[in-house]
């Protein structure tokens, strides 16, 4: 289909634009059912859905979409061909690749994110009404509403913080920073979720130097077979060995671990030395991996000589965590709202007090490798 005539908003939701979505996918099963959850949700319409990359470049300016799903895989032109001759057409479009689960396509998405795309969501296997079809879509629609631009309806906002009698730091947020303790770190241990992958090629690049005197623990919420690909591509923006976290395995310093895709990573004493311990326990906070358990195990291994650091990413997971870093004498720092993606987790941490520096991306490397140099005063 070349271009569709948007379906009637009723007045009641008319007082704000909707957000207009394009939907590209070879497979029309895909096409239809995307396109229908789309215009169920509301503050969302379809206004094109097209078979592949070529399809959404002709009807880019009939269309104009704020938003485009693109599937990677499609015959004529796939969508990381396709992605940077959207972009060449339209800077301000948002882009969100849907792909399949396998390592290929993993791959694609995350180099995918380094042409341009906003975001990523994997596909499930097959349509059937189950869990994983259910997924894809509450987090389509989720991020739809995220990187749409704010003045479309139904934009995504991060929650309001608590009042507390705190620290006022510019912004939003007011939240309550503890004094850092002096004593170096023996790990550093990371939770991150929505623009994730991004943020963490950025954090771990501006401190690879630093980062070869500690293991590096990671917790992205991503699906198996990602995390592979996420852990190969931390690995050569870095120059440190980076590869998923594998039970048994001894810590080493200068190694990230990545925690794998459906199972949550620990930390245990093995032979008196400090080991990665993967769980397959129920998610935490409506995840799996989680960042909660990841932070308190670490916890109970190092005690105060933990650094934790979480990153973008909706929801509140890592903020129970951080707080027993912190309350055991160990540093967290906390992307700040202004950076985020999305200031859930981050904002969730700051806000329960766990936090001894909420910092921009840009400042937060500067600030680690003092840190872990033993520097801070």
């Amino acid at each position: 289909m070349q271009h569709m005539r948007p379906p009637r908003v009723p007045a009641s939701e008319g007082s704000v634009r909707p957000i207009r979505a394009m939907v590209v996918d070879d497979s029309s099963i895909i096409r239809n059912l995307v396109t229908r959850w789309l215009n169920e949700a509301p503050g969302i319409i379809v206004v094109s859905s097209q078979r592949n990359g070529a399809g959404a470049l002709r009807d880019l300016e009939a269309s104009r979409p704020d938003v485009v799903v693109l599937d990677v895989e499609m015959p004529e032109m796939d969508g990381i061909t396709a992605l940077p001759k959207l972009l060449e057409m339209r800077p301000d479009l948002a882009v969100i690749m849907a792909s399949g689960l396998t390592k290929r396509n993993a791959d694609i998405s995350l180099r995918s994110l380094e042409l341009g795309a906003r975001d990523y969501v994997p596909k499930p296997e097959g349509t059937g009404d189950d869990g994983g079809v259910a997924e894809f879509q509450r987090e389509l629609i989720e991020k739809i509403r995220l990187y749409a631009p704010e003045q479309q309806a139904n934009p995504v906002h991060p929650a309001p913080p608590v009042p507390a009698i705190a620290l006022k730091t510019p912004g939003s947020a007011t939240y309550q920073l503890r004094p850092f303790n002096k004593v170096r770190p023996r790990v550093l241990a990371i939770g991150s979720s929505t623009g994730g992958p991004q943020a963490l090629y950025r954090l771990l690049e501006s401190v690879k130097d630093e980062i070869r005197e500690v293991p590096v623990l990671v917790t992205q919420h991503m699906p198996p077979n990602f995390t592979v690909i996420l852990a190969n591509h931390l690995g050569k923006v870095t120059g440190c060995p980076a590869l998923e976290g594998t039970h048994g395995e001894v810590l080493k310093a200068g190694t990230i671990y990545v925690a794998p895709g459906g199972k949550h990573m620990l930390v245990e004493t093995k032979g008196g030395q400090p080991a990665i311990a993967i769980s397959d326990a129920p998610p935490v906070n409506f995840c799996k991996p989680a960042v909660d358990p990841m932070f308190e195990s670490v916890t109970g291994v190092y005690g105060g000589s933990v650094l934790g650091v979480v990153l973008t990413g909706m929801g509140r997971d890592g903020a129970d965590g951080a707080l027993a870093i912190a309350n055991a004498g160990g540093n967290v720092l906390a992307q700040d709202e202004a950076s985020s993606v999305v200031w859930g987790m981050p904002g969730a941490t700051a806000r329960a007090g766990a936090c001894a520096g909420v910092l921009a991306l840009e400042e937060m490397g500067a600030t680690i490798a003092r840190i872990l140099r033993g520097q801070m005063r």
